[in-house]
């Protein structure tokens, strides 16, 4: 028998979504799908290149350190000055990751105890609640709610229960939402970590997915930020190497030292050639930052003005790849992206699927070329003038 952990993972709305795409693609029908958050987009080809001649290299095919080079932690503190003013020390504030989800999901087995608390975004990016989950943590849901920009409410939260949490988890430009947050926020945040000693884990997968001239700012930029919390950066998702699986986490270096001892423990380091494109994209690859925002931002005028022209009308976002549309049928958020995928072939996510506060709200992936989000705008129009 699987461990009764396992089967608290079972995610019901995403697999029930899963399997209505499989049955709806064996009956023949041609679908679209605005689901997953995976770039469609190819690396920048000196990128790319930079891969295939480290991957020729015989000699990088043996294991490498959960700490990795000392190169690639020096151009991510080297980035993080240029990017955001924030000095970096690369011996022991700056730690790799097969991407940042592997650090989300472990910085709970880092910190968290059978029974201990954490305060999670409500709603909010499956692998919070998954990885308190596995770590046999209680999650305390924190609203985000559309009349405060979806920021949390930090005077909501309960004293004592804000005293018990271990962990506080933020995502800015927030996944599904799409929301953004200002400095004088993460000021607002330092100051409850303090209050509370929680520890502060801000997931910036999406600071340079971002829109109309806007430039997301670090948590690392409050003052005293680097006291309370860490910060997890994509280069997946910055430089469209999602599948080569790449990120890393920064901040303070006690919790930076807990988790790379719990990773030591659980694997080894990113693929070296993975790590030398990483390090040339960070260094050298920024025009092809430019060039996702505008690939992003096209696609997201277009589905949202053509929305529009239907009737669905929906906030535009400064950052992310997502568009959190409320549901415009009187339907909840699963019953709408069922018929929407049935009656038109567009697959979204229900915004249950990422929490109780999610209800009311589908999220859409601006994962596809322009062309075919002009079919599903098309189908859309359709759907909903009927």
């Amino acid at each position: 028998m699987p461990s009764k952990r396992l089967a608290g993972l079972g995610a019901s709305v995403f697999t029930e979504m899963d399997n209505l795409k499989r049955d709806l693609e064996k009956a023949g029908t041609h679908l679209i799908n605005l689901s997953i958050g995976s770039p469609d987009r190819a690396p920048a080809e000196e990128i790319r290149r930079v891969l295939s001649q480290a991957v020729l290299d015989g000699t990088q095919y043996g294991y490498t350190l959960t700490r990795g080079p000392g190169n690639f932690r020096k151009v991510c503190a080297g980035w993080y000055q240029e990017r955001f003013g924030v000095s970096l020390d690369p011996e022991t504030e700056v730690l790799p990751l097969m991407g940042s989800q592997d650090g989300l999901a472990h910085i709970f087995l880092a910190y968290i105890d059978p029974g201990d608390l954490a305060l999670i975004p409500d709603p909010g990016y499956p692998i919070y609640s998954a990885g308190l989950l596995l770590a046999g943590g209680v999650k305390v849901a924190v609203p985000l709610l559309e009349k405060n920009g979806f920021l949390p409410d930090l005077r909501k939260i309960d004293p004592d229960t804000a005293r018990k949490a271990k962990l506080m988890f933020l995502n800015y430009p927030n996944n599904p939402t799409a929301a953004v947050a200002p400095l004088s926020f993460f000021e607002e945040v330092v100051e409850f970590a303090k209050a509370y000693d929680v520890l502060i884990c801000h997931d910036a997968a999406y600071s340079e997915l971002a829109f109309d001239g806007y430039r997301p700012v670090s948590f690392l930029q409050a003052r005293g930020a680097k006291e309370v919390g860490i910060e997890f950066h994509s280069v997946s998702k910055t430089y469209n190497l999602a599948g080569a699986r790449l990120g890393f986490v920064v901040g303070n270096a006690d919790v930076i030292g807990n988790l790379s001892q719990l990773k030591s423990n659980i694997d080894y380091g990113a693929f070296g050639p993975v790590l030398t494109a990483g390090a040339f994209a960070l260094s050298f690859a920024q025009d092809t930052i430019d060039e996702n925002r505008s690939a992003y931002q096209r696609r997201r005028d277009l589905w949202i003005e053509g929305c529009a022209s239907a009737g669905w009308k929906m906030s535009i976002p400064q950052g992310s790849m997502f568009i959190w549309a409320p549901v415009p049928t009187n339907q909840d958020s699963v019953a709408f992206a069922t018929d929407l995928a049935r009656e038109a072939g567009v697959i979204v996510v229900p915004g249950v699927a990422f929490g109780d506060h999610g209800e009311g709200y589908v999220r859409v992936a601006l994962v596809q070329d322009e062309g075919v989000m002009q079919e599903a705008v098309r189908r859309i129009q359709q759907f909903l003038i009927r």
